[in-house]
């Protein structure tokens, strides 16, 4: 089908109906067979219970009990459907997935209500839209059956072959494939595919990432449609060209995306300082061609020293800044107080010219040079006359990075690894919109740390002026993190014997826990348990808290559109309102109203944009859209994950034999993680592989204690352990502690010792203490 099913409901309005013509249209079916498809296709949501088809029309049913999900599967077999809303994951036995993998969109249907610490119960009830179109895998003979075994262990299924792609049978070590889906279960029928091609497994890092690129199904990925871009109005645009301008360049590649530049001005009540986007939006057209494209993308990828860029080359090399040319913008005016509160704030279009670009080797020159050498650095020549703006640029920085952390938002030490081949990977985006925390940088040594204290304020404005206009932005929100998930962690920090000062209500803070957990020597693997709570930022059509980034209001991101295109979009409605909003209700009115500035909340009752302009953005604006975001989203956050497993476990290969000190990050009934240096690589030690005792697990402390020797494996614990085995494919490393000189084998009396607890939340063959 050209369509699936998330497509056909996300076009039904909720509470509405509509005739199966306008359906067609709307997805765009012309041909009879296409239409044949779509009829069989609304036959059967109507036996489900999902929609519901009378003589007026189709409409959807409904039926509090149906919810949209993404399914999250392990390897062991445990699936959790994570709910689109926001609410408590489902757990879904395995015959209740009804043929549904890991990471379909689902509608599920909740058959057992949750307890105090068990999670609710559901089954698939419909599969919405499927994740996996095609896969790696490795092609195995099952008697008179050739199948393809995915490599991803959380497809929990095989892939049926045509005997032709015996060829391609070989060790596992040579060679995987790239396996086509033609046909997905239904009923008793098993998944069929073929073999598109075969890949290299120890080909280099060229090879490596074909099999990464592969995996995420960006091989193929749709070119840009031509468009003519447009040149932006010369009309009523502000000329900033001798206000003096920074582009500040955190990457190194070539294809990285286009971002903003920084101004600032002193004022006797703080500073004034300028953020300056691209002008993207004005330059193509709203809904077009090009514009649908880029929706559909949504996100530039990052794949280490490569870029799959969001924008055509064409439209980035228009709209990116050049020092010393002047170029078009979308800006803003932020006026702070010394405190680095947010006063007032006006937006315009404008044109500006950047003086110079300050990247990382920039910065650090300038953090080492001496306060009364008179001799400038090569680094910082080209910046010799701008320096004590760039300083207090640094300041201020610090300053709005203290006000973000007391106003909520989490910053943790857990930088990437410093891993050559990472390449601009290892450096965070400015806005990092996709987690609830932020990686821990310097603004005075860093660019990226200096660009995002500098351009979260100016996203803050734009949240809060559209949500007081009530114009149809794209809002990034993030709820708080559950109390009840950061005590868990607290109470596992003081069964560390973590020194903890609760709040009055006896309740654990995030910010407290990071504060506490910054001058631990467990301080790493502390952090890192802290990530789980804190709940990843979502796009959303109603204004909310932001904690990430301290707001309480709202949030619209608009400085980076060459890296999202939430940010796209709300340039296309800020583009908009300083061209064609009214600032005043009618002509006759001599009085106007600064549209562009905070000065107008709650002096406007008329409509600012004519039905005609602020129809397609409401109407384009659909959960179709935001759910496409979203999911583009969490697709950019595991394709990122896999490179960085990718390279660490590259790094792990030549290690295999040697014997390490690790740090224990994790600790299940099942086993113990250690993450192992230089690369932070993450490895398991088996329980099985402790031959000197029989461990009891005890969650509650996060260890493993053994019976007789009561020897511990602690959360933080330092270890010597032995690399094993490296599974690059897979990114699974295999671990085994060195025992103490001497030991002997233990076995209990008449028993062996039982394999893991693989739900990771019982005990093993012991209770907790």
């Amino acid at each position: 089908m050209n369509f699936t099913v998330a497509n056909l409901i996300d076009q039904l309005p909720a509470q509405e109906q509509l005739s199966l013509s306008t359906l067609e249209k709307a997805l765009g079916l012309g041909s009879p067979s296409e239409q044949q498809q779509l009829r069989i296709a609304l036959t059967a949501l109507v036996r489900v219970g999902v929609l519901q088809e009378t003589d007026q029309g189709i409409s959807r049913v409904e039926d509090e009990d149906l919810i949209e999900a993404r399914l999250r599967c392990s390897s062991k077999g445990f699936c959790f459907a994570l709910r689109e809303d926001g609410g408590e994951d489902i757990y879904i036995r395995d015959n209740q997935l009804n043929h549904a993998w890991n990471g379909d969109r689902v509608l599920v249907r909740i058959t057992r209500e949750g307890g105090r610490r068990r999670s609710p119960e559901g089954g698939v009830q419909c599969i919405l839209e499927r994740n996996t179109t095609s896969l790696l895998a490795q092609v195995e003979q099952h008697n008179e059956r050739l199948l393809a075994v995915p490599l991803d262990d959380r497809l929990l299924t095989n892939i049926e072959l045509p005997s032709t792609d015996s060829q391609y049978l070989k060790p596992a070590d040579e060679a995987v494939v790239e396996v086509r889906v033609d046909r997905y279960p239904v009923g008793q029928l098993p998944s069929q595919g073929h073999v598109a091609r075969s890949l290299a497994v120890n080909a280099g890092p060229e090879a490596d990432l074909d099999l990464l690129i592969t995996k995420h199904g960006l091989r193929e990925r749709p070119a840009a449609p031509r468009a003519t871009l447009k040149s932006p109005e010369s009309k009523d645009r502000e000329d900033l060209t001798a206000l003096p301008t920074f582009l500040l360049q955190p990457w190194s590649s070539a294809d990285a995306p286009i971002l903003p530049a920084v101004s600032l001005e002193s004022s006797e009540t703080g500073h004034k300082l300028w953020v300056h986007a691209p002008a993207v939006a004005e330059r193509l057209g709203f809904a077009g061609a090009l514009d649908l494209h880029l929706r559909d993308q949504a996100e530039a990828l990052c794949l280490g020293r490569k870029w799959i860029p969001l924008l055509p080359a064409n439209l980035t090399k228009a709209a990116a800044f050049k020092a010393g040319s002047a170029e078009a913008a979308l800006s803003v005016v932020l006026e702070l107080s010394p405190e680095g509160d947010l006063q007032h704030y006006r937006f315009c279009r404008s044109t500006i010219k950047p003086d110079g670009l300050v990247d990382a080797k920039a910065l650090t020159a300038l953090a080492e040079r001496k306060p009364k050498a008179r001799t400038t650095p090569a680094a910082l020549k080209a910046l010799k006359d701008q320096l004590p703006l760039l300083e207090q640029l640094i300041a201020l920085a610090e300053v709005l990075r203290q006000k973000r952390l007391a106003s909520g938002s989490i910053d943790l030490d857990l930088a990437m690894p410093a891993i050559e081949g990472l390449g601009d990977l290892a450096v965070p985006e400015p806005d990092e919109s996709r987690q609830g925390w932020l990686v821990q940088l310097d603004p005075a040594t860093e660019p990226a740390g200096l660009l995002r204290e500098l351009v979260l304020p100016a996203h803050r404005a734009l949240g809060r002026h559209l949500c007081a206009l009530e114009l149809p932005a794209i809002y990034a929100v993030n709820p708080a993190p559950e109390a009840e998930a950061l005590n868990d962690v607290a109470k596992a920090a003081l069964a560390l014997e973590i020194p903890l000062e609760l709040s009055a209500d006896g309740n654990a803070t995030a910010q407290e826990l990071a504060q506490a957990f910054a001058g631990s020597d467990r301080c790493r693997v502390l952090q890192q348990q802290l990530r789980d709570p804190l709940k990843p930022v979502s796009f959303s059509a109603e204004a909310g808290a932001n904690a990430l980034a301290g707001e309480t209001t709202a949030l619209a991101p608009w400085c980076c559109p060459g890296l999202h295109y939430a940010d796209l979009w709300n340039q296309h409605v800020l583009s908009l309102l300083l061209s064609e909003g009214k600032d005043r209700p009618s002509v006759r009115h001599k009085t106007r109203v600064d549209i562009a500035g905070d000065s107008s909340h709650g002096l406007i009752d008329w409509p600012l944009l004519p039905p005609s302009q602020i129809q397609p953005l409401e109407e384009g604006r659909s959960i179709a859209l935001l759910h496409r975001l979203n999911g583009r989203c969490r697709f950019t956050a595991d394709l990122q994950a896999d490179a960085l497993a990718m390279a660490q476990a590259r790094q792990a290969e030549p290690l295999v034999g040697q014997t390490l000190t690790g740090v224990i990050s994790g600790v299940q009934s099942y086993g113990f993680f250690v993450e192992v240096p230089p690369s932070q690589v993450e490895g398991l030690v088996h329980v099985s592989s402790l031959k000197d005792d029989w461990y009891e697990y005890r969650s509650r402390q996060n260890r493993l204690v053994g019976r007789k020797n009561r020897r511990s494996y602690m959360l933080g614990d330092a270890v010597e352990v032995t690399i094993q085995k490296v599974d690059v494919l897979r990114h699974q490393i295999d671990l085994a502690v060195v025992l103490p000189e001497g030991y002997e084998e233990y076995t209990p009396d008449g028993a062996e010792q039982d394999g893991p607890d693989e739900s990771g939340d019982g005990e093993l063959n012991g209770g907790e203490e």
